[in-house]
């Protein structure tokens, strides 16, 4: 055999065995797939709730009373909440930690258990080590929340030391560090305490498509905010009813499925509909129980 045919042999053998390391990628990547999704109930690994948020003009019994009705299981207050009915009245932050426990028990006597709570630090770590003693008093078992950039470090680690995850929230454009998927990338390397809040309704303000960011965040996901919106692109719309909107939520859950996740998914309105929320949440209910029950 000449040296020429010797050479090309060599180059068509190794293009060969390339190709079948990349097949072999492949197949070892789509069974670990299907093997997630396959280990994963939507029904039983999902825990179903309502962020408090959706009822932001109410107080926290009202709130409480709102979501019970609902037929959820879970509920995500957060610490801006007011507790009476008063418009000056006490908020979650300002309440004794004693105080605080006893919210946690006014959601257990209606069966509402409260496994994550939603944090405003400011620019201190006192600030921070407060709303993390809120959480863990209310029996949460991690914190959604916009960490500021600067305090990565520290949040992780009072993160460990208190035993509690952080999922990363995101707002739209222009106010918020997390709008970009990519940013958020950023602050979970070398943070293992960290993970992600994906707010399906806010991605669109910002242009981007809540599937690909899904995607882009696979494996990290801790949280979802269900939410829909009617548009792309404009920070200025609010949120319309699950399913009223450009949010492909069968797609959605079918990804979710896919990553093999079992974390928390919240019905959350930022709208005020009047007299209240709770009618476009029980709908909420209804369209989200349909459409696990279609996954395969």
């Amino acid at each position: 055999m000449s040296k020429a045919l010797l050479f090309s042999a060599c180059i068509l053998l190794l293009m060969s065995s390339c190709n079948n390391a990349g097949n072999a990628v492949t197949a070892t990547d789509s069974t670990a797939a299907t093997s997630a999704a396959a280990s994963v109930n939507p029904a039983s690994d999902w825990k179903f709730g309502i962020a408090l948020w959706t009822f932001h003009t109410f107080s926290f019994p009202e709130s409480l009373a709102k979501s019970d009705s609902a037929g959820v299981h879970f509920v995500e207050p957060n610490t801006f909440s007011r507790i009476g009915s008063a418009a000056t009245d006490t908020l979650i932050f300002d309440l004794s930690l004693t105080g605080v426990s006893r919210l946690q028990s006014m959601a257990a006597a209606k069966n509402l258990a409260i496994e994550s709570v939603y944090i405003a630090g400011d620019s201190t770590m006192t600030s921070w080590v407060k709303q993390f003693e809120i959480a863990k008093h209310m029996g949460a078992k991690l914190v959604t929340t916009e960490p500021p950039l600067n305090l990565w470090d520290g949040i992780d680690s009072l993160a460990g030391v208190y035993g509690m995850k952080v999922a990363i929230h995101e707002h739209w454009k222009g106010v918020s560090h997390y709008w970009n998927p990519d940013t958020v990338l950023l602050a979970l390397k070398g943070h293992p305490n960290f993970g992600v809040c994906a707010d399906l309704g806010h991605w669109p303000k910002s242009g981007i498509n809540p599937l690909e960011a899904l995607k882009k965040l696979s494996g990290h996901i801790l949280v979802v905010h269900l939410k829909d919106i009617a548009a792309y692109n404009d920070p200025t719309l609010k949120d319309v009813p699950v399913g009223k909107g450009i949010v492909d939520f069968p797609a959605v859950f079918a990804e979710l499925k896919k990553q093999g996740f079992k974390g928390y998914i919240y019905i959350e309105r930022d709208a005020e509909d009047k007299p209240s929320n709770l009618p476009s949440v029980i709908e909420t209910v209804k369209y989200y129980n349909a459409a696990i029950a279609q996954l395969k």
